[in-house]
């Protein structure tokens, strides 16, 4: 017998879906599966399983996911089993489990547990060997991370609070009550928004999260409830929208676009005409360098699914201009983790192309933090980062917005007459920032390759709030 546990970690969402099964019955399960779900029958023919259900733990509000995709893969006969609880609908064709519902895949048993606080309808999954009454594992979804629990914010302020004292109980009551060897496996890891702070590990113990979790260190209710809603992050633009879609039958969940391959002619008419959104998804440094006019920025790498969630629309039609064509699907992949399917073409042979059509180029001035420095005084210094960041320190005398709401405030903070150089931790933000920036008329615009961490690294001057700092 060889029971597999094998997470699939997807990096900028920073979700943990899971293959699972008994390998030696050749059977098995997937819980919480991504859109561009290829990688699930890939790996459960590497190990010789059939996978018999897809499983969700909760209605997702930070990617799409990829139960109807995977289903429709598969054959469409796969059950889809998710969460009753709290009368919890769907669209979709699917069966409804609730707290103590159990299948069993060869010698692994999954018991359904309701676990709500995240999520109404929340449900975790116990894993059995065989007829141990003892779990040897738990999966978690959006309840209980390493070293945090999921945030009960995202219904909205009605149901927050009930949230919080339910999200309370599940960790203190049923996730307490657990022994200490049962091993977490959490529906994220560090750097996702469903959470505070959560940690860098993909998978931990009870034990260890009884007692290093901070969460489980605050026993009164009144305390845990202000505390996770005052550690809560950033609500992402594109969570609660996301909730809507991750219930709904709509084709967009199951099959991508096929993008038309376009030239420099047929882009340009495309634009022009407001058919799409020319999105540029090469390196920041390329984009600085030269990019078509009034193209956005977001660099294809993990980072890409979580700033097209924050700012594009789900239906949005865009234009992809890739560092090179062979790119396209990896790219489309990472939008689709966020609910963008609506790829309609890219530009073929990429901004080369577009150069030698003679077509008209841009480019973004970059500023060296010691050149920012010197030019201090004559420039508009914008930090795009998030509130939470801004309040660690900041370069003196800079402006902050942050990046989601550059869009509609950004002449409430900016002379169009003046230079704007972006800045945020590491330069990626300040790229996207400045292309919008640029998009909305702002003629002179550079951002700050290295950004924050830059500044930090020469040893110049930050500010804090109320209180200015000299280096070292």
């Amino acid at each position: 017998m060889a029971l597999t546990i094998e997470p699939i970690f997807s990096d900028g969402v920073a979700q943990l879906s899971y293959l699972i099964g008994d390998e030696s019955e050749g059977v098995g399960a997937v819980i919480d599966p991504r859109p561009d779900c290829e990688v699930y029958p890939e790996r459960a023919q590497e190990k010789g399983l059939k996978i018999g259900a897809i499983y969700e733990t909760h209605i997702h509000a930070d990617f799409m996911s990829g139960s109807l995709a995977l289903q429709e893969i598969l054959g469409g006969e796969v059950p889809i089993r998710v969460s009753s609880e709290d009368d919890a609908s769907y669209d979709f064709e699917h069966e409804r489990i609730k707290d103590g519902s159990e299948a069993s895949f060869g010698e692994l048993k999954l018991v359904a547990r309701h676990t709500p606080g995240h999520t109404p309808e929340h449900l975790s999954y116990l894993a059995y060997q065989g007829d141990n009454d003892t779990p040897f594992a738990i999966f978690t979804g959006d309840t209980l991370f390493v070293d945090s629990v999921g945030r009960p914010d995202l219904l909205g302020e009605d149901e927050t609070e009930a949230l919080a004292e339910r999200l309370f109980n599940s960790i203190h009551n049923f996730y307490g009550s657990l022994s200490d060897g049962v091993m977490v496996y959490p529906g994220h890891g560090a750097g996702s928004a469903c959470g505070p702070d959560i940690g860098d590990r993909m998978f931990s113990t009870i034990g260890y999260e009884k007692s290093h979790n901070p969460y489980f260190a605050v026993t009164g209710k009144t305390e845990f409830i202000e505390k996770v809603l005052g550690d809560a992050p950033e609500e992402p633009n594109h969570y609660r929208p996301m909730k809507k879609l991750n219930v709904s039958n709509r084709e967009s969940r199951i099959a991508k676009t096929s993008p038309q391959a376009l030239d420099a002619e047929e882009v340009e008419e495309w634009v022009q005409n407001g058919k799409g959104i020319l999105l540029d998804t090469r390196s920041t440094l390329a984009f600085t360098a030269a990019h078509i006019p009034d193209s956005l920025s977001i660099e294809a790498r993990g980072e890409l699914s979580v700033w097209s969630g924050w700012l594009l629309d789900f239906d949005a039609p865009l234009i992809l201009v890739l560092e090179k064509d062979s790119d396209l699907e990896s790219t489309r992949a990472l939008l689709w983790r966020t609910g963008h399917s609506n790829v309609v073409g890219y530009l073929v042979g990429g901004i080369m192309s577009w150069i030698m059509e003679g077509k008209p180029i841009s480019s973004i001035q970059p500023y060296g933090v010691s050149q920012l420095r010197e030019q201090a005084d004559q420039i508009q210094i914008l930090d795009v980062r998030s509130k939470d960041e801004r309040e660690s320190g900041y370069i003196p005398d800079s402006k902050h917005l942050f990046l989601p709401d550059l869009e509609e405030k950004a002449e409430e903070v900016l002379d169009r007459k003046r230079t704007v150089a972006t800045y945020c931790a590491s330069g990626f933000r300040a790229s996207i920032a400045a292309s919008i920036l640029k998009r909305k008329g702002f003629s002179d615009v550079g951002y700050v390759p290295g950004s924050w961490i830059a500044w930090n690294q020469a040893g110049l001057s930050v500010e804090k709030p109320n209180k200015k700092l000299q280096p070292a």
